[in-house]
């Protein structure tokens, strides 16, 4: 029987594995996951103030938003390589994501449900492997709410 540690860890493998395909193209998942963000969940727009001049309509296929996309995905990418190592993920966000970027945990859930969607669309992931994704990225949404307790962000 699997322990709860050793089967978020499988998970990170699994998620790990399938990112490579993220990787191998950083602005074009990058650009379909803001891109359908902002169509479901328009008030997300405001987290990214460049973007407040750009229609809806317009968003998709843009440079500019794939380019933002991929900032965002190669940090998660970071993120999610540090396989749920608190101090490495607390040495990642730097404080920054609450401070700087002002994203709440509630912004973390929405991308996440677009990511896996993007996820299951363009990587083509099953049930198990989608199951996977889905379970980290609530591990790391955990970790990010310790660490924001920790500095006192209201996220």
């Amino acid at each position: 029987m699997m322990t709860d540690h050793n089967r978020i860890m499988a998970d990170y493998n699994v998620v790990l594995d399938c990112w490579k395909n993220v990787k191998a193209d950083y602005a074009g998942y990058g650009g379909k996951v803001l891109t359908r963000l902002f169509q479901k969940y328009p008030q997300t727009k405001k987290l990214f103030p460049k973007f407040k001049d750009i229609p809806t309509s317009d968003l998709e296929g843009n440079a500019v938003v794939g380019a933002q996309g991929a900032i965002v995905l190669k940090k998660l990418g970071e993120l999610l390589e540090a396989k749920g190592d608190r101090t490495k993920i607390r040495e990642l966000l730097d404080t920054s994501q609450a401070n700087t970027h002002k994203i709440d945990l509630g912004s973390f859930k929405l991308i996440t449900k677009v990511l896996v969607e993007v996820m299951v669309e363009k990587a083509r992931l099953d049930a198990a492997k989608q199951g996977a994704l889905e379970r980290v990225m609530n591990h790391l949404i955990s970790i990010i709410d310790g660490r924001y307790e920790e500095i006192g962000f209201n996220g």
